[in-house]
């Protein structure tokens, strides 16, 4: 591929389920993790890894963000171009932050920048989904925002963004300890029970609600009766912060298959004694506290000699400042 033009992309980081919405609902975070493709006679292996994780990653060709590269050409029956890529993540692995969703994002848009296949966004949902098997936290990695997803009959993803309510800024809290999506899906139970599902139903309809900004969340009906209820046993500490972060008044939930804990809260002075609660019970269960905000772009790709939202140089959301 002679005329190939490098390209940088950033991915955020995402909080899935947002309590009752499992596997469907996803907010994307500003944490990231940035990539850039390289010549492949510059580097000795095919990913360089840096920032969080770094040393527990593959670098050769089984490296995850390869591997979805390749998927996507391979898909629509491109060559795969010979490059390198450069890595550096700033999401906690196995956290519950949606790092290896980042991951497959990050492979995904790169492959369609690089060989400049046009594949819509619709499409990368649907190839992502296919490699990480749910798609409550690509979907946000790839769009930025609120985003739902559901199934119609035949089986098809509907997915929809919005923005979440301006007036609200989300909180992680992250535990020293990580959690396997594996094993914290495999305790989950097969079946509810019809009144639980009504629950959960109605539940869900109310956290959407308050995100949106429609009404004001109340903690009382934020509560998941699918998985947080199961991953007790396995997330004990996370469980129990979740529970006294509810009693505090404020809008908790385990993000994704854990271990860390998320919070929406109110924005400015209105807000300060809920984050200030939010630190103290965080520290009290040895979680680092970090005051991040909605991600509203998504993945954003730039090539190395352009801009991909300017169309020069010199954007204050260029993903190339994040390498």
């Amino acid at each position: 591929m002679p005329d190939l033009r490098h390209h940088t992309v950033q991915v955020p980081a995402t909080s899935a389920n947002l309590g009752p919405g499992y596997d469907s609902y996803g907010l994307a975070l500003t944490l990231h993790l940035a990539v850039r493709t390289r010549p492949r006679e510059a580097q000795p292996t095919r990913v360089i890894a840096r920032g969080e994780g770094a040393g527990d990653v593959g670098a050769g060709d089984d490296n995850l963000i390869w591997r979805a590269f390749v998927h996507l050409c391979d898909s629509v029956e491109v060559p795969v171009p010979d490059v390198g890529l450069e890595a550096v993540n700033r999401i906690p692995l196995e956290r519950g932050l949606g790092s290896s969703s980042a991951a497959i994002v990050a492979g995904l848009t790169l492959a369609r920048a690089v060989t400049g296949v046009p594949v819509g966004d619709r499409d990368l949902v649907r190839s992502a989904t296919e490699i990480e098997g749910h798609p409550d936290n690509v979907a946000p990695a790839l769009l930025g925002g609120l985003v739902v997803c559901a199934r119609d009959d035949t089986g098809e993803l509907v997915t929809r963004r919005v923005n979440p309510a301006a007036r609200l800024r989300p909180i992680v809290l992250v535990p020293p300890t990580r959690q396997s999506t594996s094993a914290a899906r495999a305790v989950l139970p097969e079946q509810l029970p019809v009144e639980e599902v009504t629950v959960q139903a109605s539940r869900a309809g109310h956290v959407l609600g308050a995100l949106t900004g429609v009404w004001p969340a109340d903690p009382r009906v934020v509560g998941d009766r699918l998985h947080e209820p199961a991953r007790t046993a396995v997330m004990g500490t996370s469980m129990a912060l979740v529970g006294e972060l509810r009693e505090a008044g404020l809008h908790a939930w385990l993000s994704g298959a854990g271990p860390t804990v998320a919070v929406a809260t109110e924005r400015g002075q209105a807000g300060e004694p809920m984050v200030a609660r939010c630190s103290e019970l965080a520290r009290v269960h040895g979680f680092a506290v970090h005051l991040v905000d909605f991600d509203l772009s998504g993945a954003l790709t730039c090539p190395d000699d352009g801009c991909g939202l300017a169309g020069s140089g010199g954007c204050a959301q260029c993903p190339r400042e994040r390498l």
